[in-house]
């Protein structure tokens, strides 16, 4: 009789605490701050825009191009995120992009200058549309234009590739004119929207041609500056002529070779003031995206933005710059560090794959012939490995972009890892067998804790991070560095656990694992916080087979099915209600896309992207040396003829289940995010090498690293198991 009734007790254990995880994030998201609907502006407002592909900060400066120094001043800057579909924006892309408020291209097209129109029309228009609305985002191109006129305004279009952005769905516009140079008095003021042309900078780079291997050829700084000019010019003409109370919108909407960079956002007119300028899409002060400027121009003219448009309005934020260099200095270096990160990045990941494949290699070797002379040195090695994650973020508390970014990332990195390890191996816990491991973990939890919490500025342009040149995200989680982030807090919760274990407390042990969990579903899905969807998704298994396990149950089929079922009602839920907020993150428009049918694009776009991280052999051998580290030599190391391993599982009883947590959690990961292979690939490298500096100090004798007690090997000889 006693069986049925401790099956009862634990099934409604586990109802218990899955009713308190759902609670728990269900009240977070509830008073989760919901941001304010968007003021409309008056109907009757006038927008310009003026495009000029090519255009970067580090072009403007107060003599050489007055007109820009003008407009700068008078309105608010930012640097401007313009990736659209491919691994560079050409013009034509970017004003397809204007005009569909979504990421769009012109498909197997050169990238040249936009079509002359014919008439009001652009040639070929339709197959753009077409092409563009079964691309892996469904742009809808010609929105901007059919929305202005549904609102009962003209589109006017100065210049061939403004006719693309303010084209309506039939690909026309209501008044067309070849150049600036013809704009009649009234030219700017017969329509809501205007929308000019300024390629002056990219026609200097068409002019210059390509090389015999078919490369764009460079042009010198002489012949850019004198483009900038021309196009300064131009855009002087503009502002000459303008109407009172118009806002402007400038843009410098594509690259101007195949190299991408940030390039130049200004706003000029009504709300403007000044200041750098901000978007809830990156919530980055001085940083904004393509995708923006059309909805910006839907606000400013007080029209509704359709569902199909991603952007966010642009609005002043932060302080008043000291003075025009100032500010040009501080949006150029957005894309200084942007350009420093991609010259960086592949040799950062070359030389994490060498360190970290060699340490899996060595270690094992060395436990398994228990040299003790070479113990202590691998178990630093180890603890230094496992600190670079967190270390490459620290980075950035310093500007290493700046002068010799190379020298200086690598020196900050450096001194920081020793720094990390030093207190790992400092304090009482350097006696525990997974309190140097907890250390490191937690302050890679900590750390990455507090960046979400206040804008994610650690990430950004860091080594692990993410890049506004690609612009996959902004500001919460991005996948590499939350699964950093999610390994070191299962990594901490474990050594408290099996503090707890070892003390004899499994019922406080488990609590503790559950309300790490529910932490963690708090911070990562939270929009004030991880704006992240596919991360809850792999917390809700991951914690509850983690919790499982420290409780001393068995991983059954029922009860998998159980935590499921209610991972899917807690992730469905929170999407739910992130979709009632007045600007929802990416969690809530999944719940929209659901209810209008297209969630399985995004779940497909998904996988798609998921499939192709395996063609990166770096990230992939660091995941496959892990996994066979993982399951040959920690998951089953009598097999491995790596006994000390065992010997470790016996003295720290949480040691094996929060290895499996983070191999259930990263892999779970892996499946329902487009980083893919990266994401176990990036947990291993903290996880791992903690694992491995643990099993070096359980090698030590127990009158060194602390007999565990009485409690400890009562506990140790029923350790959990899946």
């Amino acid at each position: 009789m006693a069986q049925p009734r401790d099956a009862e007790r634990s099934h409604t254990k586990g109802a218990a605490a899955a009713l308190l995880l759902l609670t728990a994030v269900v009240l977070a998201f509830l008073a989760a701050p919901a941001s304010a609907a968007p003021a409309q502006a008056p109907v009757n407002g006038h927008v310009v825009v003026i495009g000029v592909p090519g255009l970067l900060w580090g072009d403007i400066h107060d003599t050489a191009t007055p007109n820009l120094a003008r407009l700068v001043g008078q309105g608010s800057s930012a640097a401007l995120s313009i990736k659209t579909v491919g691994p560079h924006t050409c013009p034509i892309d970017g004003w397809l992009t204007l005009s569909a408020g979504q990421r769009s291209q012109l498909r197997n097209g050169s990238c040249g200058l936009p079509p002359t129109p014919e008439g009001n029309a652009v040639p070929g228009f339709a197959a753009m549309r077409d092409d563009n609305a079964h691309n892996k985002y469904n742009s809808r191109v010609g929105l901007l234009g059919d929305a202005v006129h549904h609102a009962g305004a003209c589109t006017m279009a100065i210049g061939p590739g403004a006719v693309l952005g303010a084209a309506d769905g039939a690909g026309r516009v209501d008044g067309y004119i070849p150049s600036i140079a013809q704009i009649p008095a009234d030219g700017l003021s017969r329509c809501a929207l205007t929308m000019v042309d300024v390629d002056d900078v990219f026609r200097a780079y068409i002019d210059a041609g390509v090389d015999v291997d078919g490369r764009q050829v460079e042009v010198n700084s002489k012949k850019r500056a004198a483009a900038v000019k021309r196009a300064d010019d131009q855009i002087g003409r503009v502002l000459t002529a303008l109407p009172p109370d118009t806002t402007v919108l400038l843009a410098g909407l594509s690259d101007a070779n195949v190299s991408a960079h940030l390039r130049v956002a200004i706003a000029s007119g009504p709300g403007f003031s000044g200041r750098y300028l901000t978007a809830d899409s990156t919530r980055t002060g001085g940083l904004v995206t393509l995708t923006d400027v059309t909805a910006t121009i839907l606000h400013s003219l007080g029209i509704k933005q359709p569902s199909d448009a991603v952007g966010a309005r642009w609005r002043d934020d932060g302080a008043k710059p000291a003075s025009i260099a100032t500010l040009t200095k501080n949006l150029n270096d957005h894309d200084v560090a942007a350009q420093s990160y991609s010259r960086l990045v592949l040799p950062f990941y070359l030389v994490l794959v060498i360190v970290q494949v060699a340490l899996y290699g060595f270690g094992t070797f060395v436990l398994s012939r228990k040299w003790r002379r070479m113990l202590t040195a691998t178990r630093v090695a180890a603890l230094a490995g496992a600190s670079l994650p967190v270390a490459s973020f620290l980075a950035n508390l310093v500007p290493w972009w700046s002068g010799h970014p190379a020298v200086t990332v690598v020196t900050a990195i450096v001194v920081l890892i020793a720094v990390i390890t030093g207190v790992a191996l400092a304090g009482p816990w350097r006696r525990s067998i997974t309190g140097a491991g907890a250390v490191v973990g937690g302050v890679t939890a900590l750390v990455l804790t507090l960046d979400v919490l206040t804008g994610s500025h650690l990430q950004t342009c860091s080594m692990l991070g993410y890049t506004p040149l690609v612009a996959g995200r902004f500001y919460g989680f991005g996948n590499i560095p939350w699964a950093l982030w999610v390994t070191g807090l299962i990594i901490v919760t474990g050594a408290v656990t099996g503090w707890l274990l070892s003390a004899g407390r499994r019922g406080v042990a488990t609590a503790v694992v559950i309300a790490a969990g529910v932490f963690a579903l708090v911070i990562d899905g939270a929009p004030f916080a991880g704006a992240d969807f596919g991360g809850i998704i792999a917390i809700f298994p991951g914690f509850a087979v983690f919790a499982l396990m420290i409780a001393g149950r068995r991983i059954r089929p029922s009860r998998l099915v159980a935590v499921l079922a209610v991972g899917a009602v807690v992730v469905l839920g929170v999407s739910f209600l992130d979709s009632l907020r007045a600007e929802p993150t990416h969690i809530g428009e999944f719940w929209k896309s659901l209810v209008n049918g297209h969630g399985g694009t995004i779940v497909l776009r998904k996988f798609r992207g998921m499939i192709g991280t395996f063609g990166n052999w770096e990230l992939s051998v660091i995941a496959v040396a892990a996994i066979v580290f993982l399951v040959f030599a920690l998951l089953r190391p009598l097999a491995w003829r790596a006994a000390v391993l065992h010997t470790a599982y016996e003295r720290a009883p949480a040691l094996r289940p929060t290895l499996i947590a983070v191999l259930v959690t990263a892999g779970v990961g892996m499946l329902v995010n487009d980083s893919g292979v990266a994401i176990p690939a990036l947990a291993f490298t903290v996880a791992i090498p903690l694992a491995l500096a643990a099993s070096i100090q359980a090698l030590e004798p127990e009158e060194t690293s602390g007999p565990p007690p009485r409690s400890e090997r009562s506990e140790s000889a029923s350790a959990p198991k899946a």
